[in-house]
């Protein structure tokens, strides 16, 4: 549960949409689970131990495994102790963990972040403009920028192996390689 009690209910009504908008925008890519309001579909984990980010995204194939984590954050919820209880335990995840906050807590977001050492792999903005909301990517770690071109050529299928051409002598060495004839005189 959430340190931030009772959220607004405008907010609270921007934060389930994104989180749908999310939802939608990786549903080609992953198997996505929400968790909007205070409903707790998509578990972390399991038993006592069971977190539950607002997006969870997990692989397609058949293991269902972990591939990231995303938690929607509005105004109201961008402080310390929404830091410690939430993003604390998302950042010691094995999977990406990405933080979406309104453009104007983005600094505070990270500043809470780096003071308490948390492992954001990306940090987005979001803004509304009309009826449409914005999403811009504002801090990406080291980590994954550097790792991500080593993981492109991992991911790139193997060149076909080789085949082996007999080794063969040069002409002149296999006529001199000839083995004598035998004698066929008989006893």
């Amino acid at each position: 549960m959430s340190p931030i009690l009772v959220r607004p209910v405008r907010e609270q009504l921007e934060h389930d949409r994104i989180i749908r908008l999310l939802q939608a925008k990786w549903r080609r890519k992953y198997d996505v689970g929400i968790n909007p309001g205070n409903e707790q579909n998509a578990p972390v984990g399991t038993g006592v131990a069971a977190i539950y980010p607002d997006v969870v995204l997990t692989s397609q194939e058949r293991g269902h495994r972990l591939q990231g984590v995303i938690e929607v954050e509005t105004g109201e919820s961008v402080n310390h102790l929404e830091a410690l209880a939430q993003w604390s335990h998302f950042s010691k995840l094995r999977a990406p963990f990405h933080l979406y906050v309104p453009g104007g807590m983005v600094d505070v977001a990270r500043r809470l972040c780096e003071e308490n050492q948390f492992h954001v792999n990306e940090i987005w903005s979001y803004h509304t403009v009309g009826d449409q909301i914005r999403f811009t990517l504002v801090h990406r770690s080291r980590e994954v920028s550097a790792s991500a071109p080593a993981r492109a050529r991992a991911a790139q299928p193997a060149p076909p192996p080789r085949r082996k051409q007999a080794s063969r002598a040069p002409k002149t060495a296999r006529k001199t390689a000839k083995k004598p004839a035998r004698s066929r005189t008989r006893k």
